[in-house]
């Protein structure tokens, strides 16, 4: 995709809508609705202040905002199916783009963000590890340097932490180690025992997450890097079975919610899949969230990601635990999976076994995959998270030389994770609408890979674009390290944002005639205030916000009944 920006006039908003045009020409290859070239035009930009909120050399505001232009001509032709053809207009505001993008990092439990340490005394504890909670283990999750000179890889010890620490020759837990400098010390001299070649092949053995860090140009000449370059950012493909078209539920309210009476089951961890059915609850689907009580989940991120949802626990390795997902699969609309890939299958519960299910009810599904390597080639079976992704795809390396640095940082904010999650809700969408539309099932794919290769293939910003936004940054942002962790990285950038752009953190009952970009509910599971970021398009004749605040992990029953009785919590601004 060719850069066309004027260097001394870049304007993100048209930049946005030429990221949207880009996309909407891959209309075929991304299964879209037929109609979504004819609408394109209906899909308008704003920003009140059209300037570059990350710092970042890569376009992710306008990438994240083309990406939800899409989402919202999919769910205005949905919105044609179920209420009538109309003319839709689609608003997409860049601030709020800019928000989705870091949306855990603006999310509170009575006023206390992801930052702040006394925010876990309001959390339910899913760190049954301790792999986030614990300095030293929390590293083993981390980029470091290798054995040979200009070599760096990032070892992933997940939210299990020891496999990767043994791996690398470290003890599972050292309580006498709590200093940040002098963890990063001992990990990253473990790490500088190997070469990224030997950590490969030990990560293979333990089949953990970790990856080398490679330059985009290194990336594009292995096989995986050579096959996914030329996929397109997500996929839709119809499912074997010849099922007629299965209609939307009938209404049960005179709202103009697209999902409502759409039944979604979401078994997911952290940020990607999550947002997959969190994006979908904003239209009106019930989705149901099934974790099993002995994984771990990291707490802080089911705040800002259980947003609409009911949250149950189900062990689908026990034969209760089975009967009880069975009965939910009977009447499923949408199952998004982001575990492992291959996890649900082992279980009898993959694209395929779903289908049959389909063809036997006579009521056709939509299976959505969220994973980080995509699914052609020979890396796509592999485990992995976000700095994964950035770092294989060389992401971090950019990151790097856009900050002065002759070494990978992993960007800040998981800008990678909301992204995929956006694409996964689109082929969500997709699917639902064929379903509609010409009948069948579905399965749609998304990656963490693949949203970094869109980055990528729209282009980052010109070298003269680039110089001006590193002038606009303090010292500090050139002083973080591909050491540095995620939320040290995040957490600098977080601070300079809010000095630099305070229009971005409005409070929503300090807002003042300005419209924030968080909204604020009671929740009465957390029996707390929480702030969550707000859903970002607006589309005519269709009402996307969320019913009910968000609740930890277990805290509702495994039933589809429940979503019928009262709420009880409450939006507040």
């Amino acid at each position: 995709m060719a850069n066309t920006e004027a260097d001394n006039s870049y304007s993100p908003i048209q930049e946005a809508g030429r990221i949207f045009s880009y996309l909407c020409d891959q209309a075929e290859r991304l299964s879209l609705p037929s109609q979504i070239v004819e609408k394109k035009d209906a899909v308008l930009f704003s920003s009140s202040h059209d300037e570059i909120y990350y710092p970042i050399p890569f376009k992710e505001t306008e990438t994240l905002a083309a990406l939800k232009g899409v989402e919202g001509v999919v769910a205005g032709a949905i919105a044609d199916l179920r209420f009538g053809e109309q003319k839709r207009n689609v608003k997409i505001n860049l601030e709020k783009a800019t928000a989705f993008g870091c949306q855990a990092y603006m999310a509170k439990v009575d006023g206390l963000s992801k930052l702040d340490p006394a925010v876990k005394s309001k959390l339910k504890d899913t760190d049954l590890l301790a792999a986030q909670s614990n300095g030293y283990r929390r590293m083993s999750a981390n980029l470091y340097r290798t054995k040979n000179k200009g070599e760096f890889f990032h070892i992933h010890g997940s939210l299990e932490a020891t496999t990767t620490l043994n791996m690398i020759g470290l003890e599972g837990h050292r309580p006498d180690l709590t200093d940040y400098e002098e963890i990063i010390r001992v990990i990253e001299s473990h790490v500088q025992r190997y070469s990224a070649a030997e950590l490969e092949e030990m990560n293979k053995e333990r089949r953990q997450a970790g990856v080398t860090a490679f330059k985009y140009e290194d990336f594009i000449n292995t096989p995986h890097g050579r096959l996914n370059v030329q996929e397109p950012p997500w996929k839709v493909k119809r499912l074997t079975g010849d099922l007629p078209p299965t209609p939307f539920p009938a209404s049960r309210s005179e709202s103009r919610k697209i999902l409502e009476g759409v039944k979604v089951l979401e078994l997911c961890r952290i940020i990607a899949g999550p947002t997959v059915a969190r994006i979908l609850t904003e239209y009106g689907a019930d989705v149901l969230k099934i974790t099993s009580p002995n994984l771990s989940d990291v707490p802080f991120f089911q705040v800002d990601g259980n947003m609409g949802k009911h949250a149950a626990d189900l062990d689908l390795k026990t034969k209760e635990g089975r009967r009880q997902f069975e009965e939910l699969l009977a009447d499923v609309d949408v199952l998004v999976d982001g575990y492992r890939p291959g996890a649900l299958e082992k279980l009898g519960y993959g694209p395929n076994a779903l289908a049959s299910l389909a063809e036997k009810r006579g009521k056709g599904i939509v299976y959505v995959n969220e994973n980080c390597f995509g699914y052609e080639g020979e890396w796509a079976s592999r485990p992995g998270w976000q700095q994964i992704a950035d770092c294989v795809t060389g992401v971090a390396w950019a990151q790097g030389q856009f900050m002065g640095l002759s070494t990978p940082v992993v960007p800040p904010f998981p800008i990678s994770d909301y992204g995929t999650g956006c694409m996964g809700a689109i082929a969500a969408l997709t699917g639902l609408y064929h379903r509609a539309k010409t009948g069948g099932s579905y399965h749609g794919m998304a990656s963490l890979m693949h949203y970094d290769l869109l980055l990528f293939a729209v282009g980052k910003y010109s070298d003269v674009v680039q110089e001006k936004m590193r002038a606009a940054q303090p010292p500090e942002f050139f002083k973080l390290r591909h050491c540095d962790s995620v939320d040290r990285i995040s957490s600098t950038v977080l601070k300079i944002m809010q000095a630099r752009f305070p229009h971005l953190y409005v409070a929503p009952d300090n807002a003042a005639g300005q419209e924030a970009l968080t909204e604020k509910w009671f929740s009465k599971a957390y029996n707390a205030d929480i702030e969550v970021v707000r859903p970002i398009a607006e589309i005519d004749g269709v009402d996307n916000s969320f019913s009910r605040a968000s609740r930890p992990n277990g805290s509702d029953r495994p039933s589809w009944e429940d979503f019928k009785l009262p709420e009880e919590d409450y939006k507040k601004a």
